[in-house]
């Protein structure tokens, strides 16, 4: 395990500090509470007051944020710099949400809702960030992605598409920051134990109509996972595997810009690699 490394320009007894988003479930609330027991101070946000209350009760300091509400992005970013003497050393952007369906069933105002919480959020809450970093000198951007922003798959297009634009996005961003000290990692997890299943589901009854859909048979299976809360599998890992890499990307001298994680989304980076993009697509087809 990564063990906690103080700030050359810092006191001793200061802890380095992060925000952590999307803490209230899944790989967020995992990370925010691994990362406090290994020495950080943590900065972890989620939307339901019951789950900042959790997150309080376990002596993490909580807030509130939507990334679809920029006052609420402004005010987390106020709030912290307020109590650190207006510095952070790394972000963990992992807050978002899955609308599943398929591209022709999928509303313009659906696809707008899936880009402002998974991406346009995200890039208000870096900006905001990256000139505190650039004064110190040093800081850590880690961005939660999926497998899905490399190799999509049917029915989660709005969601792949979000992915795509974030790994082009900030990649660009850790070129434009190369020798500043501040580095930018994205991970790219295939399925791992958490709530992004079930809690897709109120959008996808919301934002699609299935019934009436020429894919109402594939919906069929669909809904039956998503209710279940997502694929049922005793080799799906906990979100611990995702903890691992973003110690890596937190604490390496030399963050890697890619982290793939679990060994379906492995499979999916290598076939991506070797194989015709005809062969590919007709392979990723069949298993959604």
């Amino acid at each position: 395990m990564a063990t906690l490394r103080q700030t050359s320009n810092s006191p001793a007894a200061e802890l380095r500090t992060i925000i952590v988003t999307g803490a209230s479930s899944g790989i967020g609330a995992y990370c925010a509470r691994a990362l406090k027991a290994e020495g950080w101070r943590v900065f972890a946000t989620a939307r339901k007051p019951q789950d900042i209350a959790a997150l309080e009760a376990d002596g993490i300091e909580a807030f509130y944020l939507d990334y679809t509400e920029p006052a609420s992005i402004a005010a987390l970013v106020a709030a912290v710099l307020d109590r650190t003497s207006g510095r952070l050393d790394a972000l963990f952007n992992n807050g978002a949400y899955a609308q599943a369906g398929a591209v022709e069933d999928l509303p313009v105002a659906a696809l707008k809702e899936q880009f402002e919480a998974n991406f346009f959020g995200w890039h208000d809450l870096t900006r905001r960030l990256v000139p505190v970093m650039r004064r110190q000198g040093h800081g850590r951007l880690v961005h939660c992605s999926s497998i899905l922003g490399l190799v999509p798959v049917r029915f989660r297009g709005a969601y792949s598409a979000s992915k795509h634009a974030l790994e082009a996005l900030m990649l660009c961003q850790r070129q434009e920051l190369a020798g500043s000290g501040i580095h930018v990692s994205l991970i790219e997890p295939g399925p791992v134990k958490s709530k992004i299943a079930s809690n897709g589901l109120p959008w996808f009854l919301r934002n699609i109509d299935h019934g009436n859909s020429v894919h109402r048979a594939d919906y069929a299976a669909q809904l039956e996972r998503m209710r279940a809360g997502g694929s049922q599998s005793a080799l799906k890992p906990g979100p611990e595997v995702v903890h691992k890499v973003l110690c890596h990307a937190l604490l390496s001298r030399r963050p890697r810009p890619h982290y793939v994680v679990t060994i379906s989304a492995k499979i999916g980076a290598m076939l991506k690699r070797i194989l015709p993009a005809s062969m590919l697509h007709r392979l990723l087809a069949k298993r959604a």
